[in-house]
């Protein structure tokens, strides 16, 4: 069943915060969570580069495309608390699991399709809710896998992913809107399977990787002060690695050339400009050297490699600072376990476009309300609102088919007649 028996059942269900608890794994892994949100809100309301010199902007450097991987991974991380820990349910134990855990993704979908309706044709921002509920489904069949298993899983989708992108991207149907509604769905199914799947701003093909880790991680015994440093360690060399590796192949291996003659209509500082911030819609595909670029959401094996990297080491270092200094991490792990609703709210806030007027204004204030409401919504009435509905839907479904595969009392045994 489940080895954190202190754990309440929603937060079992959700990978959420519970407030009865203070511990440090806890309040490191909501911290986190609250981190990717800092991240995503940096993203949404601040600008990516300074005018004057098309430079990018320290919160680009900081959170652009490592913030959704971030989420990606403690989502896996979250699924492994849904599903048993570090001692993964088993037979029918498991299929209650994935029940509950389905449930939970079609109503995050749902909510996602309709925020759609709310996002103007050239949107602020791109929403993951609709991707995040998919990765979900997409990640069934591997709540039963060991850590090892898990891990090479997870490798093969950072190594293959991108090359499905790179091959099928122009073979499959094109773009529906980046933020596809109920509408969307039922007019061009095809279309939202393949940009959900392989062609969107956060395809799932190489996705999967971030959260196949965290699953992976979420099997290990976080309490562990050696698993923490490991997962420190591991994070910044996956990311220094990849780092290094890309600029040895872009700049010493002459990659950065072949990629400049490789169109014609391309500059050096078109170039420039795609190597920092990546291409304004679909990276090309007529050479693969551009799989070695590490740009944010261009999606290469480097660029994955690097973001999962930053995740794992930041989940490392906040789960090491836990160990003493959990209090201080609690406005953020109070943001981390209702990040679906304030998430949701900042969706609808950006959808209004208020925010460009004044974005180091708006992007202050939301996360100062999104703290405080937080805070007090922990304090007052534990899980967020969105989060109470979706827990209470996945837990009804666990419930339900937990129950069926229970024998049934014969009740007392009959006399025989006569």
């Amino acid at each position: 069943m489940n080895d954190h028996p202190t754990r309440d059942r929603a937060a079992e269900t959700t990978g959420g915060f519970d407030p009865r608890r203070s511990a440090g794994r806890v309040v490191a892994v909501d911290a986190a969570r609250g981190l990717a949100l800092v991240g995503l809100t940096a993203v949404h309301f601040l600008p990516s580069a300074y005018q004057e010199n098309n430079r990018p902007t320290l919160s680009w450097l900081l959170f652009a495309g490592d913030s959704a991987a971030l989420f990606a991974l403690l989502a896996g991380v979250g699924l492994a608390f849904a599903s048993g820990g570090r001692r993964p349910r088993r037979g029918q134990d498991l299929t209650a699991a994935r029940a509950g855990i389905a449930v939970r993704a079609l109503l995050i979908m749902a909510i996602g399709l309709a925020i759609g309706y709310l996002m103007p044709a050239e949107p602020p921002a791109i929403g993951i809710l609709v991707h995040y509920g998919a990765f979900f489904l997409l990640a069934l069949p591997f709540l039963g896998l060991r850590v090892r298993t898990l891990l090479v899983c997870s490798g093969t989708f950072l190594l293959l992913g991108p090359l499905l992108i790179h091959w099928l991207g122009d073979l499959v149907p094109g773009h529906t809107d980046v933020n596809p509604t109920f509408a969307n769905l039922f007019t061009e199914p095809a279309a939202v399977f393949w940009q959900l799947l392989l062609t969107g701003a956060y395809p799932a093909v190489t996705y999967l990787a971030y959260l196949l880790a965290g699953l992976a991680v979420g099997r290990l015994n976080l309490k562990n002060l050696h698993v923490q440093a490991r997962l420190l360690a591991a994070g910044l060399g996956l990311a220094a690695l990849a780092k290094l590796l890309s600029w040895v192949l872009l700049y010493g291996a002459d990659g950065y050339n072949v990629l400049l003659y490789s169109i014609a209509s391309l500059t050096r500082a078109d170039l420039d400009h795609i190597v920092v911030f990546g291409p304004d819609g679909a990276l090309p595909t007529n050479t693969l050297w551009w799989q070695v670029l590490t740009a944010p959401h261009v999606n290469t094996p480097f660029s994955v490699a690097w973001s999962l990297g930053v995740s794992l080491a930041a989940l490392g270092a906040l789960l090491l600072l836990g160990r003493q200094s959990g209090t201080w991490l609690l406005p953020l792990a109070a943001m981390g376990a209702m990040t679906l609703t304030l998430y949701t709210a900042q969706l609808a806030l950006l959808s209004t476009e208020v925010h460009y007027s004044s974005p180091l204004l708006w992007f202050v204030a939301c996360l100062v309300v999104s703290a405080l409401v937080a805070l007090a919504w922990r304090h007052a009435f534990g899980r967020g609102p969105l989060e109470r509905v979706v827990a209470a839907a996945a837990h009804a479904a666990t419930r339900a088919v937990a129950d069926r595969a229970k024998p049934r009392d014969p009740g007392p045994p009959r006399k025989p007649l006569g």
